[in-house]
């Protein structure tokens, strides 16, 4: 039974009138004029399952990199609504880590390596990893420039690296797996794969690779 729109929580409204209108500025602006970050971090981590989906895609708008491990979790929520929404909210999260010529740079090599431009890409992005060596994206946008220059081990190390930095990163252990691939190490692959996918088990792309390793290993 629905609750009287008196009782209901604000949070709730805002996000079922952002799903009927698709008003982002609305949503965002109507959420940070009622909620702190702490707030939505709570009910991301503990609400009703309405609260956590809305309160993830907030923190997907708003949120700073401090939310890394909050919505992080959210992207094994028993919800596949929340975890859903949780895998592009934390993924905007990333690129707001750092100051704001960090974050210009970071831009800068994103698009570098879209253009499969990956040795000037591969250039900066050492360049921002010797500035701030904790800055996980950094690595893996390098790690992605050397997956395109086919320099395998140097990406899988800077996949390693980002997952220490940022261990829910499951885009740079799905990149390791595809790695392990091209240097036909179809077991350390498959290991990757797993890790992706217990970090984020929405990935259905890298879920179906890891059948077929699974069926190829079984046949070997």
């Amino acid at each position: 039974m629905n609750l009287p729109e008196h009782r209901t929580p604000s949070l709730h409204r805002f996000y079922r009138r952002y799903l009927r209108e698709a008003d982002t500025a609305a949503f965002i602006r109507a959420v940070s004029e009622r909620y702190t970050n702490g707030t939505l971090r709570r009910l991301a981590a503990n609400g009703s399952r309405i609260s956590r989906r809305a309160a993830v895609m907030a923190l997907g708008f708003l949120g700073g990199y401090d939310c890394n491990t909050v919505v992080g979790e959210a992207l094994s929520d028993r919800d596949r609504g929340v975890r859903l929404i949780a895998d592009t909210a934390i993924r905007q999260i990333w690129g707001r880590a750092g100051n704001e010529v960090q974050r210009q740079r970071l831009t800068t090599i994103v698009r570098l390596n879209s253009t499969h431009q990956y040795l000037e890409a591969l250039l900066r992005a050492s360049q921002l990893i010797a500035q701030a060596p904790w800055y996980a994206e950094a690595w893996n946008q390098r790690a992605i420039a050397h997956y395109g220059l086919q320099r395998y081990a140097e990406s899988i190390g800077d996949c390693r690296r980002t997952l220490e930095l940022n261990p829910y990163h499951f885009i740079a252990a799905a990149g390791m797996g595809h790695c392990h691939l091209e240097q036909n190490d179809s077991v350390a692959a498959l290991d990757s794969f797993h890790c992706a996918l217990q970090i984020n088990p929405d990935m259905e792309s890298v879920r179906a690779q890891a059948v077929r390793l699974e069926r190829s290993l079984r046949r070997d």
